[in-house]
């Protein structure tokens, strides 16, 4: 990557990490706060931890529609000054219903499609995947922090501590975007990146990408619904205090990362995904009925959890892998933006029904919900066709009309190893499936006099 295009992978990667983690840091430590709130019940305490999911779902896709209109910047610091103002009022609040309204106007805050949007216009084609990685390990990495911090936060500022810093994060946030993140030059809608609305039916018609869609909404659902319980696990059942959760949770996420790579490299390298795909969700559901059993002891929830993460932290990387993969070549953003939606939808599920189950039968009511959810899902998986093990690729190409389009596109699905071609004119650029095992880059070059990776 140019020096520019590096200049903006970070920096977007460092505003996309500071929301979430500040998202994130209240999960280990929440129920513990809000059991003390005017109103608390479980079903509000659920409600107030996946309350943000719902304002996301609704309007990720609106906003970054916005964006192809007032700029990127603008609507990101729009988005990036509700997410501070949420945190504010939840910082504030006395009441349970206060902390909810909080939450709400942080998922109102929906920036996460347009820094993949402004990421888009900042990269050119064959370095976009390489940018869009760099802003994808942000997520998992700002989790896998929350989760350590969080309790050790809490203990030292408390949750109410946590929101003003979630606050002031995200006002950070807007310092590095005019402060580092370069100046696009012009801003175009990406079909590699963004919501096309007029591909929204072909997309949401297709059996395979709604499976995968249903996946990440039951994935959030069962990991925002856990946190209402396993808090409490570890503290009333195992006696932790919970200045001392991290150190569960530390040892817990770097052993299921160890776990998590090689799983990936055989889904992958080796090509293997669903059994991998499958074999995580199994392994999902039965630490959800491990839990409902196996929870007397430290040593035997620590290996639960373990297992957990890790069949979480391969589905989280398999998952937007196998979308990319299945939706076709001129509407991966569109797909990116659907399957994004289900998962904010999952988290706002998992908190108000997870909330609801903990009110009806503790901790076991959650688990037993999470175990059902995954229980579906693999129903749901089960008949999911293996996928092709293709990459996009995208073609700048000079064509006059759709009649030299189509006839282009055709020539290009002749090519060894081409799986799918799409020429769009008005974009000047040839969305393609290929398999790189077969597909032959020179063969490719001579299209367009420079072959790029999407």
């Amino acid at each position: 990557m140019t020096r520019i295009e590096s200049r903006a992978a970070f920096s977007l990667a460092g505003i996309f990490s500071l929301r979430m983690l500040g998202l994130f840091m209240i999960y280990p430590v929440f129920t513990f706060y809000a059991e003390h709130l005017e109103g608390s019940t479980p079903v509000t305490v659920g409600l107030a931890l996946g309350a943000y999911g719902l304002t996301q779902a609704l309007l990720q896709i609106p906003f970054g529609m916005l964006s192809d209109r007032f700029g990127r910047k603008r609507m990101i610091t729009i988005g990036l000054l509700i997410f501070a103002a949420g945190s504010v009022v939840a910082a504030l609040s006395g009441t349970i219903y206060g902390v909810i309204l909080g939450r709400v106007l942080q998922g109102a805050g929906a920036v996460g499609s347009i820094v993949l949007a402004l990421g888009a216009d900042l990269t050119r084609e064959e370095q976009r995947t390489k940018a869009m990685a760099i802003i994808g390990m942000t997520i998992g990495l700002s989790f896998a922090v929350a989760l350590v911090v969080g309790p050790l936060l809490n203990a030292w500022v408390g949750v109410s501590g946590i929101f003003w810093l979630t606050a002031l994060l995200a006002l950070v946030g807007i310092g590095v975007l005019y402060g580092v993140t370069p100046q696009p030059a012009q801003l175009r809608s990406h079909r590699d990146t963004g919501a096309v609305p007029a591909l929204f039916s072909r997309v949401l018609r297709d059996g395979q990408l709604l499976r995968l869609d249903f996946g990440i909404f039951a994935l959030h659902a069962i990991l925002t619904a856990s946190f209402i319980a396993l808090p409490n696990v570890l503290h009333d059942v195992i006696g932790i205090d919970q200045a001392d959760l991290w150190m569960v949770y530390l040892p817990v996420l770097a052993a299921s990362v160890i776990i998590m790579v090689p799983m990936i490299i055989l889904a992958e390298a080796k090509r293997r995904m669903k059994p991998v795909f499958i074999g995580a969700i199994v392994t999902l559901g039965l630490t959800q009925i491990a839990l409902l059993v196996w929870h007397a002891s430290l040593v035997e929830l620590v290996v639960v959890l373990t297992l957990f993460f890790a069949a979480f932290n391969i589905m989280e990387a398999s998952l937007p892998s196998l979308i990319s993969k299945v939706a076709p070549a001129d509407a991966k953003g569109t797909a990116m933006g659907v399957y994004s939606s289900s998962q904010f939808f999952g988290i706002f599920i998992g908190g108000t029904v997870g909330g609801w189950a903990y009110g009806i039968d503790g901790p076991a009511g959650v688990f037993m919900f999470s175990a059902l959810a995954a229980l579906l899902w693999l129903v749901v998986a089960v008949t999911m066709k293996p996928p092709r093990f293709t990459q996009s690729r995208m073609l700048p190409v000079d064509v006059v009309d759709q009649a030299d389009a189509d006839r282009l596109a055709g020539e290009l699905r002749g090519q060894p190893g081409v799986v799918e071609a799409v020429v769009v004119p008005a974009d000047g650029v040839a969305y393609l499936k290929i398999d790189s095992a077969k597909a032959d880059d020179v063969d490719l070059d001579r299209f367009s006099g420079r072959a790029v990776q999407a």
